[in-house]
C-alpha cells in the first residue's frame, strides 16, 4: 500500500514538472512560442526571447488620426 501511494505521489509530481505548458503574455491573452499559428500574430517579445502570439481581437487597434 505504501508503494502504491509513493508511486502515485511521484507521478503527480512529475506531471507538474513536465514542460509543455507555454508561458502566458500580453495580459494573459497570449502565449510565448517559437512560431505563431495562422490565427495569431506576434505583437511583442516575451522575456525568454520567444514571440508573444496573440489573437488579433486582443491586440490594440491603431488609431487613425483624421486630417
Amino acid at each position: 500500500m505504501k508503494l502504491l501511494l509513493l508511486t502515485l505521489a511521484a507521478l503527480l509530481l512529475l506531471s507538474q514538472l513536465t514542460p509543455g505548458g507555454s508561458q502566458k503574455c500580453w495580459n494573459l491573452h497570449g502565449r510565448c512560442r517559437q512560431k505563431c499559428s495562422k490565427r495569431e500574430r506576434a505583437y511583442v517579445y516575451c522575456t525568454n526571447n520567444k514571440l508573444c502570439c496573440v489573437k488579433p481581437k486582443f491586440q490594440p487597434r491603431e488609431k487613425l488620426w483624421p486630417f
